[in-house]
């Protein structure tokens, strides 16, 4: 496969009995979905792009912000092996909900901080999560919780960008992870 495989996937969807979706937004793709491959009970994962205008879209239009779309990692995992609540303990460890349209260097609405709920009881657990979540915060959580809606698969070579980079994604690993553009 070529580093700059442009090559669009097909959407990942609930592949075994008793899984769910969740799809989590908090900056640069790569390094949230590492977080989550991580995690045991995570079945599979899949980068792209969602929470903007309908239409399929690819890294660059997405970028020029002229989509509206976050970058955003889809998962599916086992509830009956880690729960939704501890994906969002990940989701809110990860990135900092209070930086708006940015996460550390990374500026734009692209990296935005946003959960994209699957179900009336994520969007339960996610509003319940936030608002603890915010008693450790000074400033105001600007993540947004709304409701997924089509998710577009980013191109090929973003997928599982920072394994085939060479990071470990083994379940249990808590290696630093080391982001780059």
């Amino acid at each position: 496969m070529s580093s700059k495989d442009k090559t669009i996937p097909t959407a990942i969807t609930a592949s075994q009995e008793g899984t769910e979706l969740a799809t989590f937004a908090a900056g640069c793709f790569w390094s949230v979905e590492l977080v989550f491959q991580r995690k045991e009970g995570v079945v599979q994962t899949q980068v792209g792009y969602t929470g903007g205008r309908e239409g399929a879209t690819d890294y660059r239009e997405v970028c020029s912000g002229a989509t509206g779309h976050a970058e955003a990692v889809l998962l599916e995992f086992d509830p009956k092996v880690i729960s939704y609540d501890t994906l969002l303990t990940a989701f809110w460890n990860k990135h900092d909900p209070t930086q708006g349209s940015r996460q550390g260097g990374d500026i734009g609405t692209q990296y935005r901080s946003a959960i994209f709920v699957h179900s009336d009881e994520q969007l339960k657990l996610a509003e319940a999560s936030k608002a603890e979540r915010q008693k450790l915060h000074d400033s105001p959580i600007t993540t947004e919780i709304l409701r997924a809606g089509t998710f577009y698969p980013a191109e090929v070579y973003h997928q599982k960008y920072l394994e085939n980079g060479g990071q470990c994604a083994a379940k249990g690993c808590s290696d630093n992870i080391r982001c780059y553009g």
